[in-house]
């Protein structure tokens, strides 16, 4: 399990991103199709956003442990849980394999 810390930690980046999503995206497309004064205000706009406000400081964790490693995106959760819940029928449509 991830120590609380670290899971309130992603808790509060992903509020960030989804609070400066709006204006990242507007700064992001002057600096691509403005001119020159334009984009370097916007420049130092996003500079001066939060680090944390950037969506690739974001890390996909287990929603049930918090476990970094070995996430599947599309349950949401860590290959441990996923067989642990798959084997005891919790996930429908998925079943061990044999042959």
């Amino acid at each position: 399990m991830a120590k609380e810390s670290i899971k309130a930690r992603e808790r509060k980046r992903a509020k960030l991103v989804a609070k400066y999503a709006a204006k990242r995206s507007s700064l992001k497309e002057i600096v691509r199709k403005g001119d020159t004064e334009e984009v370097e205000k916007a420049v130092v706009a996003l500079q001066k956003l939060p680090k944390n406000a950037c969506p690739i400081r974001q890390h996909n964790r287990c929603q049930l442990t918090g476990r970094p490693k070995g996430y599947m995106r599309q349950f949401g959760i860590s290959r441990i849980n996923f067989r642990e819940m798959a084997v005891a029928g919790l996930i429908p449509g998925v079943k061990k394999a044999s042959w």
